[in-house]
Formats: structure tokens, sequence, C-alpha cells
């Protein structure tokens, strides 16, 4: 029986006689049978080099050729293929440009086949590039080792998702786990890329005609799905089973939370909010990660005057210190901060959250739960009766829980709380509006924080040239505009998918309440007069410690005017 005719690389290399026929025709039936490529068995065979093999198909066909070995693996754009394409086709993809072109590395550029697939697997314009086989084999092994141990730790059974309140029946998730595996799946999917891509919170929420998924990254939403319309109930109903909600109840706001063991050491918990929309349940699940509180105080972003305000007060025997802000603004992880700095074997520190967003070993930590009748303010009672030397209170919400807690605070505790309130001025009158008297705010009260989360630049940042009347107005002050420091803007690049951004940094009003301001408040003053007075004292407000930030390189001008008011 005839041999196979040549076809593809092995003929040219034989017409370029780069190659004998023979040895050719044997090596293509070498590679029929292990169901391997003709490239590898050449590169077994050492009758040609796998950078020889390269450098002919780069000048045969004139592509561009590229050495893997000066290629980061972390460039590799997630999610385009699954590692069951990249090994079969022998490819890997290595830039996409927007969502029309992607750049893939192949070490046998007359395979149409793989190219015709990836383009038809990922709807996009495909450009070849020459890589070495040798160094492709390698950087698919990293690639397939390096999501094959994330998938093995994200893709646990349901015993390792683990839920801290609930009884939902076992048949019934068991039933839910067989029905909808694909299901399953899918979200297991979604979360692992949430988590790879370092999101804060994943948004599921169904629409008439369609059905999306967005990640909030660095606190900007962005769509990364729409899957079917039709499997929305479906999905909702796997999300509610694991975090032990009700499924049957989609008429009222459901909260609650799932565990993600991801090893011995680190697990993940997402807290889950369902929210009956017109076309659906719209599902948000907050990422929280207790890793964010171990940074150190250095890490958040606190310039060297105010990290020493808030260390200051931090260390004082009893009070109150309040951290305000918007809901994503940092806030639990600055009050988790200041707890580490005080978690001593001998000191007592307990906390009542709604829920506990961060688990810290050494912390009586107590999860608020309405229904049962634990409140912020019943938890308080009880923490009073444990002997407590620090207390943390999640939120202040109403009178009673601010009464309790100004109260520990004048007794010889150290109380940290927050409250919803655009800046530390506005926090002082926001207790006046609440009911707490004047004099209460006054003896209690030693430092304010507000803070917002700005996007850091990437370093693919540029310089840029801003007019002097543009900065002026943004509220830099003449004499700071000395030329001894230049502004920057974004450009994008693959580190930051484009973006010009990556990561955040804090921006703070740290605010120490002092007996000008407490006589302020015993005169009933108001935000505005509380605000004159600290600027008299020294202490910045959030637009002026953004504007410091900017001029240290950290953020945009255009970020800052985005995320403070003047």
């Amino acid at each position: 029986m005839s041999a196979a005719p040549l076809s593809g690389l092995a003929r040219l290399l034989v017409q370029h006689g780069r190659l004998n026929e023979a040895d050719a025709i044997a090596l293509q039936s070498a590679a029929t049978t292990a169901k391997s490529s003709f490239v590898e068995q050449l590169r077994s065979s050492k009758k040609l080099s796998a950078g020889e093999v390269a450098e002919f198909s780069a000048q045969t066909f004139g592509y561009p050729l590229l050495d893997l070995s000066q290629f980061d693996p972390s460039y590799v754009p997630p999610g385009v293929l699954d590692n069951k394409i990249m090994t079969a086709q022998r490819i890997v993809p290595l830039y996409k440009r927007g969502n029309a072109k992607l750049f893939i590395g192949i070490s046998d550029i007359t395979n149409l086949q793989a190219i015709e697939e990836v383009r038809f697997q990922t709807g996009l314009q495909v450009e070849p590039i020459v890589v070495e086989d040798d160094k492709l084999a390698k950087l698919l092994d990293q690639l397939v080792e390096a999501s094959g141990a994330k998938l093995k730790d994200l893709m646990v059974d349901e015993s390792s998702l683990d839920i801290s309140s609930g009884d939902e029946p076992q048949e019934e998730a068991a039933n839910a786990e067989v029905d909808d595996a694909p299901i399953v799946k899918y979200i297991q999917k979604v979360l692992m890329d949430a988590i790879q891509e370092g999101a804060s919170d994943i948004h599921f929420e169904p629409y008439e005609k369609f059905y999306r998924i967005r990640y909030r990254k660095d606190g900007i939403l962005r769509e990364v799905a729409q899957p079917p319309l039709a499997i929305r109930d479906k999905i909702a109903s796997r999300i509610k089973v694991i975090s032990k909600l009700d499924i049957s109840e989609k008429r009222i706001p459901q909260d609650g939370r799932m565990k993600l063991v991801l090893s011995k050491n680190r697990a993940i918990d997402f807290r889950v909010s369902t929210l009956p929309t017109l076309h659906g349940e719209k599902i948000c699940m907050r990422i929280l990660d207790p890793s964010s509180a171990t940074l150190g105080i250095d890490a958040l972003g606190y310039e060297p005057d105010q990290k020493q305000a808030l260390l200051d007060a931090v260390h004082r025997p009893y009070g109150m210190v309040l951290v305000t802000g918007p809901t994503g603004s940092g806030k639990t992880v600055s009050l988790y901060t200041c707890l580490n700095i005080l978690n001593e074997p001998g000191i007592n520190i307990s906390t009542a959250e709604d829920p506990a967003e961060i688990n810290l070993a050494g912390i009586n930590q107590v999860n608020v739960n309405d229904k049962a009748g634990l409140t912020f303010s019943s938890a308080l009672k009880a923490f009073l009766r444990q002997d407590p030397d620090v207390i943390m209170v999640g939120e202040i919400r109403d009178l009673e829980t601010a009464d309790i807690a100004i109260k520990a605070a004048q007794t010889g505790h150290m109380v940290f709380s927050t409250l919803h309130t655009n800046d530390a001025p506005g926090t002082l009158t926001r207790l006046m509006n609440m009911g707490v008297a004047p004099f209460n705010i006054a003896s209690s009260v030693i430092l304010i924080t507000a803070q917002r989360l700005a996007r850091r630049l990437c370093s693919c940042k540029a310089p840029v040239e801003i007019p002097r009347e543009a900065l002026l107005q943004a509220g830099f002050k003449e004499e700071e505009l000395d030329g001894s420091w230049t502004p920057y803007r974004p450009v994008g690049c693959d580190i930051c998918k484009g973006s010009g951004y990556k990561g955040r940094v804090g921006i703070y009003q740290v605010m120490p309440i002092s007996d000008e301001m407490n006589r302020i408040i015993m005169k009933n003053g108001t935000a505005i007069d509380i605000a004159d007075q600290a600027r008299r004292e020294g202490v910045r407000d959030l637009r002026t410690s953004g504007l410091w930030k900017v001029r240290q390189g950290m953020t945009s001008l255009e970020e800052i005017m985005a995320c403070t008011n003047e």
C-alpha cells in the first residue's frame, strides 16, 4: 500500500530541499499514527530544529516570527480560547485588538484547519504569527497547568460551598445539582473569571429581550457575557440554592452568602443580594477577599500626616472613630486595617456586621440577623456585657444604635463604625439629624475619615499638557503650579486591558475633632461651619487630597474630578 501524499509543510520542506522525501513521508505517517502534529514529529526526529522550521515558515510565507521565550504568559488574553482547542491545534492566543482581530502563535503555518477553527470559535479576524514549536509546547503546558490548577481549586463540591446560614433541604440542592449540571459549570466559570480578573462585584441582570452578566472592576462595570435569556431562572435558582435562600420566593429581595474554598489557607466569601425586577430577579454578588484586610495601613494611600492622625486616634483608650463614604469606597477595609493594628492577645475585640465581610482570627465577629432579632443595637448591648476593649459596628443606621455606640465610647471603650455621608463635616450633622444630642457627639467622636477610591494609572501612563486655567479651576493653588511636577493621562496597554488604569488608590479626608469643632457642635453649628473650621486647622478635603495624588502621578485629573466635589 502506497504512502499518503505529502501535504502542507512536509511538501514545502521537500520542495525547498530542506528535507528528503523519504524522511518527510515517514514523519508524516508517524504523526498520523501518534495523532500529533508533523512539526512535533520533525522536532523529535532532530532532522530540523524548531528554530529552523519556524525561520523557514516565516520566510516562505512572509509572516512575522516571534520568540516566545521573551513573551510574558500573563499577556495571553483570558477566556478567548479553551485549553482543548489550544492543545489539539497547537495554537495560543497572543493578543486581542478590540473586538475585531486576534493574533495567534502557531508553529505550522500550513495548518489552515486550526486557523479556521479559531476564526469560527471567536468570530474574530485571525492573524497568524510563526513561533517555534518547542517554545509553543512549553507555553501551552504553562497555560494548561495554571488554568488546570485554578479549575481544580474552584470546581469544589457542594460541601466546600459552605454557607453561613439557612437550612435548605439537602435533597433539593442535590436535585438542582443533577438537573442543571451545565448551569453549575457555567456559574463556576463566571466566579472563576471574576476572581482571576480581580472584580469586586458580579451582576446578573435580566431584561425583556436579553440577559447580561457584568463585572465591576476598579469601580467600573463592564459586560462580560450575554447568556441565553431562557436560562435566567435556572441561574437565579442555582445561586439561591448555594446561598441558602428561598428559591420559591421571587417577590421580595433576599440576602445571603456563600463561601468558595480555594485552598486550605484561602477562602473567598460572596455576599449575595437578589432583587425582583420587571423581567426576573437581578442578582448581585459582592466578592469579599479577606486578604485585603492584611494589606497594612501603608498600602491604603494615606498621606503621612493623615496616617499619623488616624493612628493617634486608634491608639486612644476610648472614643469613637467614624469612617464615611458611599458603598464600595473601601470603608470596611479601612476599619479592618485599624482592627488589625489593635488585634493583640491582651485586647478583646468584638464586631457586629451585616454581614461580616472579612474573617480575621482573634476578633469576635457577629452577623446581624434582623429576622431572628439580632440587630445592631441588641448585639451592642450583648458586647457591653462581654468585657470589650474595642467594638466595631458595621453601620450606624438608627438612633438606638447610635445612642448605645456613643455611650460605649463615653464609658471607656474604643468604638469604630461607618456612616453614609458625603464628607467628614457632614457626618456630625447627620448624627444630629438622627436625634443624637450635640453634647453626646462632642464627648465621644474623636476622629472622622471620609474616603473615596480613585482608579490608579497603569504603568503605560503618559505626560499630558493641561492649561493653567483648567488646573486652577480644578482646585490647584497658584504656588503649586511651579513646574516641579507633571500631570499624566491614561494610555491603555495589554496589562490594563486598554483602560489605562490598573487598581485603585484611596483618597481621604482625615478630620480629628478639635476643641473648637466641639464648641461649634455644642452650638448646633452646620456642616459648613465645621468644614470652615477644619480648613483653618489644615484638614484637606477630598478634592485637595485627590489633587495631591495627581501631583504624585498616581491618577489622572479627570478621575479626581469624577469622584470628588470641589
